[in-house]
């Protein structure tokens, strides 16, 4: 039986009356082999596109596939179906669904609208291109702000022979430090929001760290983008896409719906209903499902609305977020144990990580909350690692937002800025490099990307440390 064919029947198992029951994983009883999925993908995401990119193109679907059921069926035969069951349909009711709904939306209300005219990758207009998407990503999201800014920017470099440090610097940026400030920008600062951080405290609290991070990022880019534009050779002077049309949008209607996505989230949030269901022993909020309604009714609106001439000049395609869907569900599955396994805290096996977070006289250290976390979310999903180091600080918003402001900053600076460092810290990444090599970038191998944020990144983070989190 193939490897979704057996996802399918489990899904269909766990669905069965009786089976699925409300309990937990203690993660202080498993042990770290329970791991060896999660770290299997991550290294097949890793390795496989380098060392056998053929038949990682035609299976990384199945790859992740099979990965999940090597963590899915061992824990059913020693935990049981049920708490299998539960699990799964936990991930995927809470997390993954309305996460790859949100995704779909994003993609697809940005892939509606053309930035039409003939660009031209300068330095100029290419930082131009990075600052304004640094700004869009808090409001719109940094999925929403990178799907909009991607194509354009990709093809207005099409005439470049060196353009993938352009578009490591658009992850750096756009995907990820940008989406810093609201909870619409990043799905960590969401989470806060909905365990109670007002929604201007991340711009009243770290918008210095921001603008610095941001700031220097754009000055460096701007200096090697201008030594590889004023290189012999560098620009090959016919266009491979002209287009003399007058720069402007098409498909502007879609500009409507980001606001609906955006609208949506918020009021995910704010909107208190004591309507919940039960499924499968999860829980499921009556706001949450208006939200995932209403995002598919808007991918549904968006495809209908946009003319096929807009899709045919973005090159839209389905294939980068089937990419993305594909490998985040085996990584929201892989990544059960190891969440739980940090959730038992100092009894767990990664005790030392929660333990190297508090000072000797047992106050947080926020420096540490800054790396523990920024580490964590570089090869964790950012926002159930953003929520184990929130509620290992106490969990309380409004003392985290008080007395201990400096260490909630530094768990919310170090989930979004840290979700840089690779291409798995933070969803956009992957779908942009996706869209990336599908329009011809030969884009650095997961090893190669992280040789960039090592040398751009970890320099300024370490400096962040010393001047904000110390």
């Amino acid at each position: 039986m193939k490897p979704f064919r057996w996802l399918a029947a489990f899904v269909l198992l766990c669905l069965l009356p009786g089976l699925s029951f409300a309990a937990s994983i203690d993660g202080s009883q498993l042990s770290v082999l329970w791991g060896v999925p999660f770290g299997g993908l991550l290294l097949s995401i890793a390795l496989l596109p380098l060392l056998a990119p053929a038949f990682w193109h035609h299976h990384f679907g199945k790859v992740s596939a099979a990965w999940s059921l090597a963590f899915l069926l061992p824990f059913a035969l020693m935990y049981g179906p049920g708490m299998a069951g539960f699990s799964f349909m936990h991930a995927l009711l809470e997390e993954y669904i309305p996460f790859i709904l949100l995704l779909t939306a994003l993609f697809t209300v940005a892939g509606g609208i053309h930035i039409r005219g003939n660009l031209h990758g300068s330095p100029e207009l290419n930082t131009a291109i990075l600052g304004i998407g640094a700004v869009l990503a808090s409001f719109m999201g940094t999925t929403g702000a990178s799907m909009l800014l991607i194509r354009p920017l990709v093809r207005a470099n099409d005439n470049r022979l060196h353009k993938a440090h352009v578009v490591v610097f658009f992850i750096f940026i756009v995907s990820n430090a940008g989406g810093s400030l609201t909870p619409l920008g990043d799905p960590p600062l969401f989470l806060g929001f909905l365990k109670g951080v007002d929604f201007f405290w991340t711009i009243s609290h770290i918008f210095p760290e921001t603008l610095f991070l941001a700031g220097v990022l754009l000055a460096i880019f701007y200096a090697i983008d201008s030594w590889f534009y004023h290189r012999r050779e560098e620009v090959v002077p016919l266009d491979p896409t002209p287009d003399t049309r007058r720069v402007g949008f098409d498909g502007a209607a879609n500009f409507w719906l980001l606001g609906a996505v955006a609208g949506l989230v918020l009021l995910s949030g704010i909107w208190k209903s004591a309507v919940v269901f039960d499924i499968a022993g999860t829980h499921v909020g009556l706001p949450g499902l208006v939200r995932d309604a209403g995002l598919v009714a808007i991918t549904l609106l968006s495809l209908n609305i946009t003319a096929a001439r807009v899709h045919a000049d973005n090159q839209f395609s389905w294939g980068p977020m089937l990419e993305v869907a594909k490998l985040f569900a085996g990584i929201f599955l892989t990544i059960i144990p190891v969440i739980a396994m940090l959730k038992a805290g100092t009894s767990g096996p990664f005790g030392a990580v929660v333990s190297s977070v508090t000072r000797p006289d047992g106050s947080p250290d926020p420096a540490m909350y800054f790396w523990a976390t920024g580490v964590l979310s570089s090869f964790l999903d950012n926002a159930p690692t953003y929520l184990v180091f929130f509620n290992t600080a106490g969990g309380d918003a409004q003392a985290m937002m008080s007395t201990f402001a400096s260490t909630l900053a530094a768990i919310s600076a170090g989930a979004v800025f840290m979700g840089a460092n690779t291409y798995i810290g933070n969803a956009p990444n992957l779908m942009v490099k996706a869209i990336a090599e599908d329009r011809g970038v030969k884009m650095p191998s997961f090893f190669g990307y992280m040789l960039w944020s090592g040398g751009v990144l970890i320099p300024l983070f370490i400096i962040m440390t010393f001047i904000w989190f110390k």
